[in-house]
């Protein structure tokens, strides 16, 4: 057998693997069920890629943390707000913040809501696993399963919740209740958040609103089980967010790392908190003013850890639909300040993002 033979026969065995897997439509916590000690070859990930992982633990550095108290009703802890989620986003692309008005009691029942689904009967959990993106519900284990070059210890439960609700009935019965409060209050504090960015950008406030910045609203509730050999895979790839802003809730268990001035930072828990961090498209909208960052989540031999990710964006599920073009804001741009990025489509947007693999922006090919 030639070189080229054994390349093809590895290829083949490799995707063979990859759809095997897939058509268990139990995901990762099904292989951990099984009682797998050594994870499986799709999900090892290149040494190089791993090597600096844990580097951050001795990092004088931590993402800032900002209280919205009073920001709707004072006008000088607003202003003061505006100040630190700017520089939070110029600096950082990531913050937490505290105060923000959705009841930690929320909080912990949408953990658990997350939770019961994916822990409930394997049986009723099949029903929702599919690979049709343009579904409203939908339980997979990694969306680029078949485009990604290895995959990663993390199932997901995915909802289109606006700017259509879903029919209640086709949502799972486990969690339903608590992800039409949670993702109603999630999009009430992400109008709020896009107005104090209008506001710190010199723009009218509801500049962001306006341009549909908190329109459409996905929730994503991750699950990442307990890893036999967590040294060899990762939770979620290096990658940045292809949103305008995503609102992220994490148990207490950790293992989000953001890379700041060149090292991994980790991302601790704090009770009742919230995670906020610049999507790609804000960049763009922005002139490179505010940052999307690169960020992931390591594996862990503790586990599950759950999270929920709210992302504002343009259209995750149907993108080839979407042809409004997105450039840089006008108001922000002058002589001094001239456009950094050439207009683009969601779509075209998305299609280079799920291409590229991750590790590297997407924002690159469209500098001018």
């Amino acid at each position: 057998m030639n070189q080229v033979e054994a390349e093809i026969g590895s290829q083949n065995d490799w995707n063979s693997e990859t759809k095997a897997f897939d058509d268990t439509k139990l995901g990762v916590k099904g292989l951990v069920d099984a009682g797998v000690t050594k994870i499986p070859r799709i999900f090892i990930h290149p040494q190089h890629y791993l090597q600096d992982k844990l580097v951050c633990e001795d990092s004088q550095f931590s993402i800032p943390t900002i209280d919205l108290q009073g920001v709707t009703s004072d006008a000088i802890l607003r202003a003061k707000a505006i100040e630190k989620i700017q520089n939070a986003c110029e600096k950082w692309g990531f913050f937490q913040i505290v105060n923000h008005g959705i009841p930690k009691s929320d909080l912990e029942e949408m953990l658990a809501g997350v939770r019961r689904f994916h822990e409930q009967d394997a049986e009723v959990k099949k029903e929702f696993y599919t690979r049709d993106l343009r579904k409203k519900v939908l339980f997979l284990s990694n969306f680029d399963l078949f485009q990604a070059p290895t995959a990663t210890w993390r199932d997901t439960l995915a909802l289109v919740m606006y700017p259509i609700l879903p029919e209640p009935e086709s949502l799972p019965t486990v969690c339903r209740d608590i992800a039409l409060a949670y993702s109603k209050q999630v999009q009430r504090l992400g109008i709020t958040l896009f107005e104090l960015l209008s506001v710190g950008l010199g723009l009218n406030p509801n500049h962001l609103k306006d341009m549909e910045c908190a329109e459409r609203l996905s929730f994503l509730g991750h699950y990442y089980p307990a890893c036999p050999e967590p040294e060899l895979t990762l939770g979620t790839s290096i990658h940045s967010d292809a949103d305008f802003m995503t609102i992220l809730l994490q148990d207490q268990l950790g293992g989000l790392q953001v890379f700041h001035e060149n090292q991994w930072v980790d991302v601790p828990p704090i009770p009742g908190a919230l995670i906020v961090n610049v999507g790609d498209f804000l960049q763009l909208l922005t002139n490179d003013k505010l940052k999307s960052v690169h960020h992931r989540v390591i594996a862990k031999q503790k586990g599950p850890r759950i999270s929920v990710a709210c992302f504002f964006r343009t259209e995750f599920f149907e993108p080839g639909d979407n042809l409004r073009s997105y450039g840089p804001i006008q108001e922000l741009l002058s002589e001094e300040n001239p456009p950094v990025y050439k207009e683009t489509t969601a779509n075209d947007y998305l299609k280079h993002y799920y291409s590229k693999g991750s590790g590297t922006s997407s924002l690159l090919h469209l500098k001018l």
